[in-house]
């Protein structure tokens, strides 16, 4: 298919490559001339603004960093509505809040363009290896026309329901997997600090009831101490304040979400906003007496 994309930094750079290698003509765009250069080389074509993404294919992807972007490359000037013809379907993979999402559907759909949001978990190892973990929200038909093309990139697609469906879930996400590794580095912190080995308790609670992909995955990197950027730290930052954002806007209490968020904070505060998540054992090192380096 003749498809564009839109944003091409750690996320977004490897699932373009993956639609050109898979046999798609893909058109590049991104603020960042210089993270085009690989999609370049790989063959994608050159465009000088997301509208003439937009011009040049009837299907396009948008990966940004939040709301704001995402409604400046759809529809601000030189956006994505600016070099669509009607019937031209729009995939945001951002994570937005939910209701960014639903706006920017309905304002798109007065333009005659069809918007999907489809934000993904996985990180940069998923979006590497195509198992990305893809959660969608919006027109049923169009998604199904789309589906090849999100298989390309992952492994679970489903379709949640209507426009913002797929942020709520993408939220819903973020808690858990917030909550979790916030968890996991609290438990990897107090094994140390007790004078016992955490590379162990970890292996022997992946045997029982505590096992998770958090503890197993995230838990082996903090043990090695493999802090190199997958998903920084301020990225999951941005999504736990878009979860506390809804919680208020819906007047739901979410005390482990809010207790993590506020980890969160205090990571970028405490200048570990570039690194991966996992240095949330860093922090806690720091808070404990440690050097947390």
């Amino acid at each position: 298919m003749e498809v564009g994309f839109i944003g091409l930094g750690l996320m977004g750079r490897p699932m373009a490559l993956r639609l050109i290698q898979a046999g798609h003509r893909v058109h590049v765009w991104s603020r960042r001339r210089a993270s085009m250069q690989p999609l370049l080389e790989a063959g994608a074509g050159d465009c000088g603004s997301a509208a003439e993404v937009a011009r040049r294919a009837a299907i396009t992807f948008s990966m940004v960093a939040d709301g704001p972007d995402v409604e400046q490359v759809t529809l601000g000037a030189d956006g994505v509505a600016d070099g669509a013809s009607v019937g031209h379907i729009h995939v945001d993979m951002s994570t937005i809040a939910p209701a960014a999402a639903q706006s920017i559907a309905a304002r798109l759909a007065g333009r005659g363009i069809t918007a999907l949001d489809a934000p993904v978990s996985g990180g940069e190892v998923g979006a590497l290896s195509g198992s990305l973990t893809i959660m969608v929200g919006g027109d049923e038909a169009a998604f199904e026309r789309l589906r090849p093309l999100l298989e390309v990139m992952g492994k679970s697609i489903t379709r949640i329901g209507a426009a913002g469906a797929g942020q709520v879930a993408k939220a819903c996400n973020q808690i858990i997997t917030g909550v979790g590794l916030t968890s996991v580095a609290e438990a990897i912190n107090f094994a140390a600090r007790s004078g016992v080995d955490a590379s162990k308790v970890r292996e022997a609670l992946l045997g029982g009831f505590a096992y998770s992909r958090i503890l197993e995955n995230h838990g082996q990197r903090m043990v090695e101490r493999n802090f190199r950027p997958g998903f920084k730290a301020w990225m999951h930052h941005k999504d736990m304040r878009i979860v506390m954002e809804e919680a208020h806007r819906l007047g739901l209490a979410l005390p482990a979400a809010a207790a993590t968020a506020q980890m969160f904070n205090a990571m970028l505060g405490s200048g570990l906003g570039d690194e991966d998540s996992v240095a949330m054992l860093k922090l806690f090192e720091r808070m404990s007496g440690g050097a947390g380096e």
